[in-house]
Parts: C-alpha cells; sequence; structure tokens
C-alpha cells in the first residue's frame, strides 16, 4: 500500500544529520486529527539504483534518530549495529531513523506549532503506534523507498517494526522485533500510567499548557525514575548499587525524614531524572508513552495468529532473558504465531531491559546471516 506525500524538497544529505519532510494531514486512529505533520529522520548511505537496501530503524522510547555517527561528532545508541562495516553496513544498505509523531526531535509534537501559531500542548491529540507507521510510509514515498529491505527495532521500536510488517506487508521483506511482544500487556499499561501521573501531577504541568514559562521538570524525572526500574534487573541493582550509601552520605542518621541521605541505587535514579529533562518534552513522553501503551498488532484484525498471517516478511525475533518490563515470553508468543518456524534469539545480559541496547552486538552474527550477509 502505497499513501501519497506532500512533496518538499528533501534538505541536507549528509550521514547522520537531521533532515525534515512534510508528509501531509494525518486522521488518526482513535478520532483526531492533525493538520500538517513533519518528520524528522536522518540517513546513512546512499539508496541503490532499484531502491532495494533501504532498512529503516525505529528507535525506543525516548530515543533519538541518531542512530549512528555518521557524518556529525556524536555517538550513535546502535553504534554496534549500524555504521561502515558494522552488521547493517552504510558502505552497502540506505538506514533511515525517523523522529515518531508525537517527539520532541524534530517531528510534529506537543511542543510544535498548532494552525493558530501556538503550541499545541494539551490539544494534542492521542497518535497511536499505527499511526505513525501510516506516517512513515508517506517519508518512505518521498523518499523513494517502495519497500524495505530490512525494518528493525528494540523495545517500542520493535513495536513499531512490527506494526510495518502488518500493516504496510508488502512493504517489508525482512522484519526484526527485539525486546516487545505483539501488544502491551495490563502490566505494561499500569507501569505506564504511572510515569504519565507523575507528570500530569506536577504543579508546572499546567493540563499540559507549560511552554513559555516553568516546566514539569520534577514530574518528568519521576517518570523516568520509575521507568529506568524497569529497565534495568534486580540482579543489575544488587551487583552495582547493594545497600551502600551514596558517597559521604548516609541513608540511617537524619534527625528529620527530610535530611536524610541517599542510597546509591537513588542517586542513580535521581541522575537518570535529571538527564531525560535535559534533553526531553514532557509532553512528548506522555504522548509516546500512551502510544506505546496503544501498542496491540491484534486490534481490529483478530486473533494474534489472523493479525500476524498477513505478514510475508522474514522475521527475527530476540528477547534479553533478564527483561523484566518484556518478558522472554511474549517474544516466544509471538514467534510461534508468525507464520513458519521462527526461533527466539536470546541476549544473554544480567542488566534487564537496556539489554537490548548495551549487548546488541551479541546479536550481530545472527542478524548477519538471517538478513544482511
Amino acid at each position: 500500500m502505497t499513501i501519497a506525500a506532500t512533496a518538499v524538497p528533501l534538505s541536507g544529505s549528509s550521514d547522520g544529520t537531521l533532515k525534515y519532510q512534510s508528509v501531509g494531514a494525518l486522521e488518526l486512529e482513535a478520532g483526531g486529527f492533525l493538520p500538517g505533520v513533519v518528520l524528522a529522520y536522518e540517513t546513512w548511505g546512499q539508496l541503490n539504483a532499484d531502491a532495494s537496501n533501504a532498512v529503516l530503524v525505529e528507535h525506543a522510547l525516548t530515543g533519538s534518530t541518531h542512530v549512528a555517527r555518521g557524518d556529525s561528532d556524536e555517538e550513535g545508541w546502535w553504534e554496534h549495529l549500524v555504521g561502515p562495516g558494522a552488521t547493517i553496513d552504510t558502505d552497502r544498505y540506505y538506514v533511515v531513523s525517523v523522529n515518531i509523531v508525537g517527539g520532541c526531535y524534530g517531528s510534529t509534537g506537543p511542543s510544535s506549532s498548532a494552525p493558530d501559531g501556538k503550541p499545541w500542548g494539551s490539544r494534542f491529540p492521542l497518535v497511536t503506534l499505527r499511526d505513525s507507521t501510516v506516517a512513515e510510509a508517506r517519508l518512505a514515498d518521498a523518499l523513494g523507498v517502495r519497500s524495505w529491505h530490512t525494518v528493525v527495532g528494540g523495545s517500542m521500536g520493535g513495536a513499531r517494526a512490527l506494526e510495518w510488517a502488518v500493516t504496510f506487508p508488502d512493504r517489508v521483506k525482512r522484519c526484526a522485533v527485539i525486546s516487545v511482544g505483539a501488544h502491551s500487556t495490563a502490566e505494561q499499561i499500569a507501569f505506564a500510567q504511572a510515569q504519565t501521573l507523575a507528570i500530569r501531577q506536577d504543579p508546572a504541568f499546567n493540563d499540559g499548557d507549560y511552554y513559555g514559562q516553568a516546566a514539569p521538570e520534577a514530574g518528568l524525572a519521576l517518570a523516568r525514575r520509575i521507568a529506568h526500574i524497569t529497565y534495568r534487573s534486580a540482579h543489575e541493582f544488587d551487583f552495582r548499587f547493594g545497600r551502600n550509601p551514596q558517597g559521604a552520605e548516609s541513608p540511617l542518621d537524619a534527625a528529620r525524614l527530610d535530611r536524610r541521605g541517599r542510597y546509591q541505587v537513588e542517586s542513580y535514579l535521581d541522575h537518570q531524572g535529571s538527564k531525560l529533562v535535559k534533553r526531553f518534552d514532557a509532553n512528548s513522553y506522555i504522548a509516546i508513552t500512551e502510544a506505546l501503551m496503544s501498542h496491540d498488532v491484534t486490534r481490529g484484525r483478530g486473533t494474534l495468529e489472523d493479525a500476524l498471517s498477513v505478514a510475508t516478511a522474514e522475521f527475527f525475533v530476540a528477547a534479553v532473558n533478564s527483561d523484566r518490563l518484556y518478558f522472554p515470553e511474549q517474544s516466544r508468543e509471538l514467534a510461534n504465531a508468525l507464520p513458519g518456524d521462527v526461533p527466539v534469539h536470546v541476549i544473554e545480559a544480567p542488566i534487564g531491559h537496556d539489554g537490548f541496547l548495551t549487548e546488541i552486538g551479541q546479536l550481530g552474527p545472527q542478524l548477519r546471516d538471517a538478513f544482511f550477509g
């Protein structure tokens, strides 16, 4: 299925630098409407003559489009997988990464200007992963990509890859779904709701209309703390931090509760929260988190087997053995429902869910053999 794009000149040509493309208006699955959507994206390598070497790499929840360094000085978040001579070799493949609709790295999102010139803020509509796939298909049209050699992603990126393979089966030849299942479970939705409420209950949130004034940084930092607990394993926390105090602070030396020192693990979570606040918009965090809540490849498509039966891509499914957010069992459920015999490749990492980022190199040989040989 091909969807016409609103064509504008594609800006920039350097590897690993941000570019922009208008993809027109979007009628959204949940009933909302965006009159004009711009997608920010990065590319690496060159599209070949028959456009058969294009690879789409989908970012995770708070990830950016910067998958690999390219011509920039900034290290990419999947350097072990993408780049010259890497498994996804940018000397051979044309790699594309797109900032999801609702994001804050250049694509249309809550901080973008609405038609009245003011930020969307509280008026920004619910955008599902299925909606974002439709927008990306328009970008693919503008780039001259009729079908992807491979669509690959981890965590929310894996959910986006799976949605591509089912929504546009004739446009995906290979699909790698890493560290995510066929749908968001009740527990995953529960964790997500705690994060969005942490932001919404910040006094500075102002129902989402905080632009031009103090941002809800405390709420966003708390949301990141909650999320990061699910991204790492209990073993990782015990091994790295145990019950140790943070430096000279003493958790058990305080005449008042508000003067208690921190444990190391508390300091670590504080650091993670502070880092995200410096680079991410709180409304975008809510928008993308709720898009991930919407993840359900079966919605309106029957059983899981029915939904997946339309896919014509070859599949590569992988999980992190210590993942306690997206359990390996969910990857096995997905693989078992796919047509044919699809194995589940396992990343052995004590770190937990974040192993799909830090230990992606473990999948290099298997991915090369399966898709990039």
